[in-house]
């Protein structure tokens, strides 16, 4: 009773916790869907390419009449190094030439804006276009210099010390408050003191700890790692150089991403598309996952129905949600699920050589569950295992023995296989218990011995009766069996326990003997079946007469003599 008065503390926080995890892993999926297509749509812009200043991208220019808008923007950046690195002053100017404006640097042409450059507000102005790049490149060539001075770096490398140094401090701070927390939530998981004061400890308890531990330390190791993320990245804009690297190796990280290199469902997708469509279907497991939950403990089980079909229903309905879902998702996604034929015949042909274990355990369990000879909470035995069975899935069913020891059997055993279910249709099931009694003992007063220590235990039915056989003549014992009636099959050995302490309580009382096996031994006297010397025969002889004479001395005694 005490253990069934904390579940609902534990399985509130157990419920708690995977709502929390739940509804923050969806929203991060949702927010993910809802910012994919305009960061695939800025990330996959090949229409035009940036112009960049040690890592600070300026703008984007289009392609020419000759050139590719990635050759374009790569000719400028280099124009634009060189000038940096020459110590001549700076003088941008915007110039016209054959209609069109020309971006200058010192009379040198930098580049024409067209009519594809223009972007908005500017748009079919390319004038005010170039007056607005003008000032940007005439602003970025200024602070470019300013970045190489020899007072910039050093107020750059102390700046940089500083905060390496607020970092550790950060760093230690964030392990000794996740440290408090850790402390003052523990407590609250701990097992619950019961009115007599014992402990109610059970693995509920250790996988509540387990849980949060690991929940806190990957909490604490995303926090540390953004945190020095962030550092890095901070410290690596202040420097043109590696500002530089951090642009560089950004982009061909984005580019990598982005990049529709991956043929799948008739088009071709990026790696983060894939991912974020991976994502979504983990997302749907979960959403599947606590919807079947909630249909199990809110619907089924105010439908009385027994809890094989509550765990039949909601697999079904699970695999359904799965199923449609995934339909659904593969769709709005643009996939051609016609495409996915060719790879769902090949994959088919896949399971059935390569994976045909596999392919045998999910049919059986298929079978298990709609032709349901055994079902959740049902006491059965198979092979060599016994116990209670808890879950069935696809692949395995789950067998909790009496020793809390989970056994995963592969579901084609059930078939393959007999299987010993105590609980299937009607739990009534009768328990054996041989007795033996000495040869003196009177076989009436036994068999009323046997019945007064059947009708004793609480778990033992009055309907059918118990029954007392007298099954045979033993070598030391008249053989008789005891047979009662449970309908508890997973507490047959704890019955068993009880009732042989009840039968010897009751012979004890009717003062009935149990006999143990005894053998007698004859030792008959003989030659000696070993040769040995006279001397040594000498020996024994006089022994011998000297153990007669000794017992005929004590004979003399015992007589009065």
């Amino acid at each position: 009773m005490r253990f069934i008065g904390m579940l609902p503390h534990r399985s509130y926080l157990k419920n708690s916790t995977f709502k929390f995890i739940s509804i923050a892993f969806v929203g991060f999926l949702l927010s993910l869907c809802f910012l994919s297509n305009p960061a695939s749509a800025l990330l996959n812009n090949d229409k035009t390419a940036p112009v960049v200043v040690d890592g600070n991208k300026l703008f984007r220019l289009a392609g020419s009449e000759n050139l590719e808008p990635k050759e374009r923007a790569e000719a400028v950046n280099r124009k634009l190094e060189e000038f940096i690195q020459s110590e001549e002053a700076p003088r941008v100017e915007v110039e016209t030439k054959d209609r069109s404006p020309v971006i200058t640097i010192n009379g040198k042409d930098l580049f024409t804006v067209t009519d594809n450059d223009t972007v908005p507000p500017y748009n079919a102005d390319r004038k005010a276009q170039a007056d607005s790049w003008r000032r940007e490149i005439a602003q970025a060539i200024y602070s470019a210099r300013k970045e190489r001075s020899a007072s910039f770096i050093r107020d750059a490398s102390i700046i940089s010390a500083v905060i390496i140094v607020l970092g550790v401090v950060c760093h230690k701070l964030l392990g000794g408050l996740w440290q408090i927390i850790r402390n003052r939530v523990t407590p609250l998981l701990g097992s619950n003191q019961s009115a007599d004061g014992e402990s109610s400890n059970d693995e509920n308890d250790e996988q509540q700890h387990k849980t949060f531990n690991f929940l806190l330390k990957s909490t604490l190791l995303l926090v540390r790692t953004t945190l020095w993320v962030g550092i890095i990245l901070y410290i690596s804009n202040l420097f043109p150089l590696t500002r530089r690297w951090s642009f560089n190796i950004t982009n061909q990280i984005i580019y990598s991403l982005t990049a529709k290199i991956l043929p799948f469902g008739g088009k071709s997708s990026s790696v983060i598309e894939i991912l974020i469509l991976v994502c979504l279907f983990c997302g749907l497991f979960i959403v599947a996952g606590a919807v079947t939950n909630i249909l199990r403990s809110r619907v089924l089980r105010l439908l009385r129905i027994s809890r094989g079909a509550q765990e039949a229903t909601a697999v079904v309905f699970k695999y359904l949600v799965i199923a449609i879902g995934g339909i659904i998702l593969l769709q709005i996604w643009g996939v051609d699920l016609s495409s996915l034929a060719i790879l769902a015949s090949a994959l088919g042909v896949g399971i059935g050589f390569g994976f045909q274990d596999i392919a045998k355990n999910f049919g059986s369990g298929i079978v298990l569950i709609f032709e349901r000879p055994i079902q959740v909470g049902d006491f059965i035995k198979v092979g060599d295992h016994t116990g209670t069975v808890e879950q069935i899935g696809a692949r395995s069913v789950t067998i909790r023995t009496l020793d809390r020891v989970s056994i995963i059997v592969p579901n084609s055993r059930f078939l393959e296989s007999e299987v010993i279910n105590w609980s299937h249709g009607n739990p009534i099931s009768r328990i054996h218990l041989p007795v033996g009694v000495s040869y003196s003992s009177n076989t009436r007063v036994v068999r009323t011995a046997l019945l007064e220590a059947a009708a004793k235990h609480s778990e033992v039915l009055k309907v059918p009766q118990p029954q007392v056989f007298f099954k045979g003549f033993g070598d030391s014992a008249l053989n008789f069996e005891l047979l009662v009636w449970i309908d508890q099959p997973p507490s047959q050995e704890y019955i068993k326990s009880d009732l042989n302490f009840y039968v010897e309580a009751a012979l004890n009382r009717h003062d009935i003997e149990i006999p143990f096996p005894q053998t007698d031994v004859h030792v008959r006297s003989g030659e000696l079946p070993v040769k040995v010397s006279p001397e040594v025969e000498q020996l024994l002889k006089r022994l011998s007469l000297n153990v007669n004479n000794g017992n005929s001395t004590d004979n003399h005694r015992d007589s009065g003599y």
